[in-house]
């Protein structure tokens, strides 16, 4: 069995994989808070954590994946108000949005996709459950975890008591014994949603909706737990927190890995820096395929720098990697479709899935599939040639990349300037052209179409075309 080493949060470094049970493995990811459509950050722990959970499937019998969709919150309140919409019918849109832009990058769905108000009689079990504990009190409507009260708390973001800056992300109020205490229950006003409870009518904090949902979905410890590294404190810290607490267990997460963010020039790419790229946005200029390929461009935990130029590097190594495929096609029409999910780890190209095994190195797995493009280029039979492309398929397919007909990848669905019917009408008549030897009405249609963004390429076949 494959080994598998991931940089641990939580200890601070790489360390062999080792599940709690090797027949069920257990993974959760947090996911977004569904208020507008989801910016292009929110998409690289989709697609960082479904290549993990594609390598994991290849070696276990059997992984239950679920991450979640936050669909209360503050900010969710307050667009709804200013679109004049229900709560719950916004979120509903974002929630369906999101699904679609995932879809875009080729996300697989998770086995699980639960959502904060479908779990709320969870919450209150959990959190009447560290009330009576003494790790968390009721004041003024609101519960509060008492972070003093758990000895091990900072731990994972590796931050002392008193080293923590009171009120940073933190609300200080009053009705708190200590600054650092956070939230688990809040009253609600009749605009706001909101639910009956032992402490009044009101709704939950952030932090224990993920708690609640994995102890009744995966249960009370877990081998992996995923999300952006600005959610390591406080959500995670606080998180893990209140779920040793309630769970009466020092072992609530194994593995903790967190990815890196994306920037614009020198910021984190954020909604309230205003300085975002949604993928609805970025999918209208750019298919899915290159916005998934440069969000594995970098070591997920690094920083990666967004730019035109990384999608435009992104889109010509994969235009490479389409024209292998494309020069030396299979016997059928089908393969770049074939579904490798029930292959197992050995039947992947072995450097592919070596780089995987190293802490999910993507540039590494990326540079081994170019590198099988190149044995394909390379073989000089047409039974090794077909043996390289079928590795090389398999593994796109473990990196969500490859799937398209290289047809269809470099043809597109049409654009606004000419359909793929009228491209085909004019290359069939610049042919009849260039048979009638009437080269200059050949030239002007070759100029056409290249004005169009349409590249020919001649060959002895005949000619097919791309688009830019």
């Amino acid at each position: 069995m494959a080994e598998i080493y991931f940089h641990n949060t939580l200890s601070g470094k790489k360390e062999l994989f080792v599940p709690i049970d090797p027949q069920r493995i257990t993974v959760y990811v947090c996911g977004p808070t569904v208020y507008n459509l989801v910016h292009i950050g929110n998409g690289r722990p989709a697609v960082v954590f479904d290549v993990l959970v594609r390598l994991l499937r290849s070696i276990y019998p059997q992984v239950i994946y679920a991450a979640n969709v936050t669909d209360i919150d503050d900010k969710i309140n307050a667009a709804a108000l200013a679109n004049n919409e229900p709560i719950q019918a916004l979120a509903d849109r974002f929630t369906t949005a999101y699904q679609e832009d995932m879809q875009t990058l080729g996300v697989l769905p998770p086995d699980i996709v639960p959502r904060a108000t479908h779990h709320i009689n969870e919450i209150i079990s959990m959190i009447s459950t560290l009330v009576d504990q003494g790790h968390a009190y009721a004041n003024d409507g609101h519960v509060l975890f008492h972070v003093p009260s758990d000895p091990a708390y900072g731990s994972l973001s590796r931050r002392s008591l008193e080293d923590m800056i009171d009120g940073a992300r933190v609300e200080v109020a009053p009705y708190k014994k200590d600054a650092k205490d956070f939230v688990l229950w809040k009253p609600s006003t009749e605009q706001q949603p909101g639910w009956d409870s032992p402490w009044g009518y009101g709704r939950p904090g952030w932090h224990i909706e993920c708690s609640a949902m994995i102890r009744k979905h995966l249960g009370t410890t877990i081998d992996i737990h995923g999300g952006g590294s600005d959610l390591t404190f406080p959500h995670h810290e606080n998180e893990a927190a209140q779920s040793r607490c309630a769970n009466r267990s020092s072992d609530y997460v194994r593995y903790w890995l967190h990815n890196g963010m994306l920037t614009m020039g020198a910021e984190k790419m954020s909604k309230s820096v205003g300085n975002v790229r949604t993928i609805h946005e970025l999918a209208e200029s750019h298919s899915g395929e290159v916005l998934r390929y440069a969000l594995l461009s970098g070591q997920y935990r690094s920083q990666l720098a967004w730019s035109g130029d990384l999608l435009n590097q992104a889109k010509a190594s994969l235009d490479s990697l389409y024209q292998v495929l494309r020069d030396h096609p299979a016997d059928t029409d089908t393969d770049t479709q074939a579904d490798f999910s029930h292959c197992r780890a050995e039947e992947f190209p072995a450097a592919l899935t070596a780089a995987l095994c190293d802490d999910l190195n993507t540039p590494a797995a990326l540079a081994a599939l170019h590198e099988l493009a190149g044995v394909v280029r390379r073989a000089d039979t047409p039974e090794s040639a077909a043996a390289a492309r079928a590795d090389l398929l398999r593994g796109g397919w473990m990196l969500g990349l490859l799937q398209r007909d290289p047809e269809q990848y470099f043809q597109g669905e049409g654009s606004a300037l000419l359909s793929n019917n009228q491209i085909q009408a004019l290359i069939d008549e610049r042919n009849q052209a260039r048979t009638d030897k009437n080269y200059a009405r050949a030239d002007e249609i070759r100029q056409q179409l290249t004005e169009a963004g349409i590249e020919l390429e001649d060959l002895r076949e005949g000619t097919r075309w791309r688009r830019h």
